[in-house]
């Protein structure tokens, strides 16, 4: 077998592989007795079918699968021995490649376009100096953090008459053209009526001072001009029905709830944080304050590290790329989407493809690596994130343990949880190389930042 590489502009190259007979003879040798000891032909005792009918029926298969095998690993060694660094797959050359016959010939030449990557050589060191915006846990947050806790905890209360925010319960019946019950109208029983998310004025002053047993006229359609999504919901019926749906309707008011928040004492301080590990409103507001600080640490770092990355892209500047080579192998990956998806994604891929590149040079500089355990905890800091998200902070770690294990049986999540773990490493190995410019923010202007 013969290799040979040529690489005229450093980010394209061509490899030429030849195989020849007797690279794979002995193995396709092997496999066609394997396939003789197996074969049930009729006339022919177990293992005793002619070898010459087994080649005539396998051979060619036999030798083309066992070329590919050989094939794809002396081209992925070949890369890896010589310090290569492909960019994608590689793709037959259009213009060197020679047709094959596979059934004739027992010399083969491949020939392979290979798209390497631009040399660029990123460091930091303590002169490089990179913003890092610490995020205030003032009061007003805490305050937030709290009303977010009541509320989650909250319940409806019944009341006589209607408030903003208050949510009604009613009998809907159509009306005719005279402001009676329309005969074979549309009528729903127990129909929730939350007036507040009417969006035309003059249909919800209509609910206005509304009391228990009121009967109050209006018209959906109105109500809701610009959704019939909304219409179809009110009154059960198919949205292609609710856009011809102009009447008006009654509501008889049979029920007015009003939500209250949950009063801020013991039962909430155990309900959020597990009973009696909160004494006092204090404890609580602490307690809340702790929590909060890990949770914008995470932000925080996000942003630190998205700033790292804004700061070499500056410092690299424009590389260098195989343009055509990779829109091939960009297209080649995305058949059933095209050359327009192509060309759209292109510019979008390349900036991402650079960052890659830097991070992977910051990974090896920094001797950043992961095993199972990292990414068991990256697991279950994503589960308890999740369950923060939902007010559900006293999460027992047996729980999240269990709820991890499952995330991991899926392996896109766990190539996704490996590079999480990775980043967050390199963020923690960067935060002690680099300069830090610190700022503190509150959480409102460090939004504002990550929106801009």
């Amino acid at each position: 077998m013969k290799i040979s590489f040529e690489n005229p502009d450093k980010v394209t190259g061509v490899l030429t592989l030849t195989i020849e007979e007797a690279d794979y003879k002995e193995n396709v040798e092997k496999t066609l007795k394997t396939y003789r000891k197996k074969a049930n032909v009729p006339g022919f005792r177990p293992g005793q079918v002619p070898m010459g009918m087994i080649k005539k029926q396998f051979g060619t298969s036999v030798k083309v699968e066992e070329i590919n095998k050989q094939l794809g690993e002396k081209i992925y060694g070949y890369i890896k021995e010589n310090n290569i660094q492909m960019l994608g797959e590689p793709l037959p050359n259009t213009d060197k490649q020679k047709e094959l016959d596979f059934e004739k010939e027992n010399t083969f030449d491949f020939v392979f376009d290979i798209a390497i990557a631009p040399e660029l050589n990123v460091e930091l060191t303590s002169k490089d100096t990179i913003d890092y915006n610490d995020i205030t846990v003032d009061d007003d947050l805490i305050n937030r953090q709290i009303d977010m806790f009541a509320s989650r905890a909250g319940h409806y209360d019944k009341v006589d008459e209607y408030k903003e925010n208050d949510m009604l319960k009613g009998d809907l019946h159509e009306l005719d053209d005279k402001g009676n019950t329309k005969e074979g109208g549309i009528t729903v029983e127990a129909a929730v009526l939350m007036p507040n998310y009417i969006k035309v004025e003059d249909q919800k002053k209509l609910f206005d001072g509304t009391k228990l047993n009121d009967v109050i006229v209006f018209n959906p359609k109105k109500a809701y001009p610009e959704s019939d999504v909304e219409v179809s919901s009110l009154l059960k019926i198919s949205k292609e029905d609710a856009a011809n749906v102009t009447s008006d309707f009654s509501y008889q008011v049979t029920e007015i709830s009003r939500f209250v928040s949950a009063e801020v004492n013991q039962e909430l301080f155990d309900q959020v944080y597990g009973q009696g590990n909160v004494k006092d409103e204090k404890d609580f507001r602490e307690k809340i304050a702790e929590g909060l600080k890990v949770q914008l640490a995470v932000d925080s770092d996000f942003k630190f590290i998205q700033d790292v990355r804004s700061y070499l892209e500056k410092k690299v500047g424009k590389l260098t790329y195989p343009d055509a080579l990779l829109k091939k192998i960009m297209l080649n990956n995305n058949k059933d989407k095209g050359e327009d998806f192509v060309e759209k994604n292109y510019e979008n891929s390349v900036k991402e493809l650079t960052w890659h590149l830097i991070k992977e040079q910051l990974v090896k500089a920094n001797d950043i690596k992961i095993d199972d355990k990292d990414i068991k905890e990256a697991a279950k800091e994503a589960a308890r994130a999740q369950f923060a998200q939902y007010g559900m902070t006293n999460i027992p770690d047996e729980y999240l343990e269990n709820y991890a294990s499952e995330m991991l049986k899926k392996q896109e999540t766990v190539e996704g949880l490996a590079d999480r773990s990775i980043e967050r490493k390199l963020t923690d190995a960067l935060k002690k190389v680099v300069k830090l410019k610190k700022k503190s923010v509150t959480l409102d202007d460090f939004n504002k930042m990550m929106e801009e």
